[in-house]
């Protein structure tokens, strides 16, 4: 029970980094000093993304669902979780790298907006 919940709470970790990679810019908005934890955060995500490597967080996760008696799963967080719910077919590498390419832009638009409205306060 005990290794179920901690799989389960590692799922939850691995969203909410997701999440935090995509829009932690925004959070930037309000909490200005949260760009020196946002911005590697958000480069090693987009890196994982763009070289389709798995993150830490997936492995940790397989772990504790084997120590669960469970089974763990092949292939990284957003294949096996996401990715099943938007392209029911999986993960091709082009895929991968839009969805680097769409953190780096979004990204570059709100820290863009937050120099523009820093240099003109």
């Amino acid at each position: 029970m005990l290794y179920t919940i901690l799989a389960e709470f590692t799922v939850l970790l691995h969203f909410t980094f997701i999440l935090f990679v995509i829009f932690g810019s925004l959070l930037v908005f309000k909490f200005p000093r949260l760009v020196w934890f946002h911005v590697p955060i958000a480069l090693y995500g987009m890196t994982i993304s763009f070289f389709r490597w798995i993150c830490p967080l997936t492995p940790l996760e397989n772990y504790f669902r084997t120590l669960a008696g469970e089974q763990g799963y092949e292939g990284g967080f957003i294949a096996h979780y996401i990715l099943p719910v938007i392209y029911p077919s999986g993960m091709t590498t082009g895929i991968a790298i839009s969805m680097g390419l769409f953190v780096l832009i979004w990204n570059i638009i709100m820290y863009g907006i937050l120099i523009y409205r820093h240099k003109h306060r």
